[in-house]
């Protein structure tokens, strides 16, 4: 999939829609030094416990989601945003559906 356009104002959140009994994505710029990708979750998704060797910034747009860093549970609601550290586990699940920005910094 593209990423988005550039030098456009970009309606973030209308850019992944939700369905029904699943996460969707959609990329939004790609370089060497990291990506930025939106997702939406329907009620109840999750993405099950994983590492990443690289920090990465979770920005909940929509919704309200339950973020697990190290068995650690926090909630986030839309405007609210947390560092996933390296190399931790973590996990998310949508408390209702929601909308996440993720932001991975490679560098």
């Amino acid at each position: 999939m593209s990423t988005a356009p550039k030098a456009v104002v970009l309606p973030l959140a209308d850019l992944a829609a939700y369905q029904e009994g699943a996460i969707v994505s959609r990329q939004i710029t790609k370089a060497e030094a990291g990506n930025v990708t939106l997702f939406a979750f329907d009620a109840g998704q999750e993405l099950s416990e994983h590492t990443a060797p690289f920090d990465a910034l979770v920005h909940v747009l929509d919704g309200e989601a339950e973020v697990r860093i190290s068995g650690q549970p926090f909630l986030l609601g839309a405007g609210a945003a947390i560092i996933l550290p390296a190399n931790e586990p973590h996990a998310l699940r949508a408390i209702q559906k929601f909308k996440m920005l993720l932001t991975m910094i490679r560098a």
